[in-house]
This record gives structure tokens, sequence and C-alpha cells, in this order.
């Protein structure tokens, strides 16, 4: 039987600044044409929070009942493990989705009732992105997908339910903020690149191989920092993000060297930490624009 412990690593709060971060940048970018609205962001982020954490159990779920995670290393599988039922793992998946269609409702009926189709989509995205006949997480589609929904859709959604609009600046960090969560996803895939490849999970990184993959990481942690130099147009203090380049180089140390299984796991903690330093950099610096 599970342990309350088990369900917390179970939810993977590592995976909260992929959350997190989309709501403050979003939020900075509201701020800087004058449209920040403090419960607005509350809600957003209560969405937010509760997607990625109905995500999660629903990738153990959908997982675990597959045998994908039988091989697996990294964190706590409920399912995989033996931990938790299938039932139950499913049930906490729909409560966070529930959870985050609350807050979603409530935001749009203040702000434009089309979101309401969007949080839809996002849900569905959700779940099938490892659930259903055919996930599409399994056909190498998850990093697309990631940079769109906690990409695209979550910073220029915060920034629109505030602002009542979107600008350039926040197309800008939503472009970066979804190619840090890319980078968390490739990550995760590459470290998993040999046990998806065993089960029949086609990801990206199974598709590329293991060299192009670490290319692709590298990539996807330059852009924010290209996007950085853009939004200093809005405002200069948009430089300060560059204290995210550290973290950043830190957690492309291990994909650069070659490093695999367990010894990528501080690569996938230090992306997150970047992007939410990033994004925390970014978002003061376009609130005080």
């Amino acid at each position: 039987m599970a342990t309350i412990a088990d369900w917390i690593e179970g939810a993977r709060p590592k995976t909260l600044p992929n959350a997190i971060a989309p709501v403050v940048a979003g939020t900075g970018a509201a701020a800087s044409i004058d449209g920040f609205v403090w419960w607005k962001a509350l809600l957003a982020l209560v969405v937010a929070v509760a997607l990625i954490i109905g995500v999660n159990f629903a990738n153990d779920y959908s997982d675990g009942i597959r045998g994908t995670d039988d091989e697996r290393v990294g964190p706590m599988r409920l399912v995989g493990s033996g931990a938790a039922r299938p039932g139950a793992v499913k049930l906490a998946a729909f409560a966070c989705f529930g959870v985050a269609g609350i807050a979603g409702v409530a935001l749009s009926l203040v702000s434009a009732w089309w979101l309401i189709i969007v949080g839809i989509l996002c849900v569905l995205g959700a779940w099938f992105y490892t659930g259903g006949s055919k996930p599409y997480g399994y056909a190498g589609f998850g990093e697309i997908a990631v940079f769109v929904f906690f990409g695209l859709v979550a910073v220029l959604g915060t920034e629109f339910v505030q602002a009542g609009r979107v600008d350039w600046a926040g197309i800008a960090c939503a472009v970066a903020v979804g190619c840090f969560s890319s980078a968390v996803l490739v990550t995760n895939n590459l470290r998993d690149i040999d046990s998806d490849g065993e089960t029949g999970k086609t990801t990206l990184a199974v598709t590329l191989g293991d060299a192009r993959t670490r290319v692709l990481f590298m990539v996807l942690m330059a852009v924010p920092f290209a996007a950085t130099v853009a939004l200093a147009f809005r405002s200069p203090w948009a430089l300060f993000a560059v204290i995210a380049l550290p973290l950043a180089a830190r957690a492309a140390a291990p994909v650069r060297t070659g490093a695999d299984g367990m010894a990528l796991i501080p690569a996938l903690r230090d992306t997150g930490l970047a992007m939410l330093a990033w994004s925390v950099a970014t978002g003061l610096a376009l609130g005080l624009a």
C-alpha cells in the first residue's frame, strides 16, 4: 500500500517548475502592459499546478498498466512498483484535472468563454499523452505537446486572462518557457532511451538517437537566452535573466559529457531550476518595466 510519501513522490514535485514558470513569465508579460491582476494569476497557477500533477498521475497509470515502467530508473512509479492500485492512481489524475477545470472555468467566465475549449484540449492532451490506444507520447510528439501546452498556452493564457490581450513580449516568454519545458522532457526521454526502445515507446529521443537528442537539448537550452536579448528591448532589466545561465550550464553538463541513466537525474532537476530562475527574473523585469 502506498504511503503519503509515495503519493507525493508519485506526483513528481520536481516537475512543478514546469507549471510555476509559465505563470510567472506570463504574469510579468501582463504586468508590462499594465494588465496585472493578482487573483487571476493565482487561479492560473492553480490550473497549471493541478494539470501537471494530473499529467504525472495519468502517465504513471498509463505507463504502469502497459508495463513501460517495469524497468525504468528515476522517481517513484506508483503503478509500476505495485505500491498503488491502478484505479486509485487514475482517480487521482482525474481529481487533479477536475481542480484544474474548476479554476479554468472560473477564469473563462471573467475573461473569454472560448478558454473553456482550450482547457478541454489541455486535459485531453494530458490524458492522451500516454493514455488511450494510440498515445501520442509513444509516437514522438511529447516534446511538441509540452512546448504548446506548458509554453505557448500556459504563458499566453496567463497573460491574456489578466491583460485581455497578448503581445510580442508574451510570445517571446512563451517560446522560451516552452523550450525549457521541452528540454526537461528531452532529458527525461534521453535517460529512458534504452528502456523505452525495448518496450515500444517511440519517443523523440528513441527516433533521433542518443547523439542527436543531446544536440537538441543544447539548442532548446540556448533559445531562452536568445529571447532574453530580445526582451531587453522591452526592459533592459530583462538581461538580469542571465542569472539562470549557471544553472543552465550545470544542467547541460551531464548531457554534453555523455552521462546516461541515473546520472541524468541532476540534469532534469537543474533544467527545471534554470527555467524557474529565468522566469522569475524575466517576470520581475517585465513587471518593473
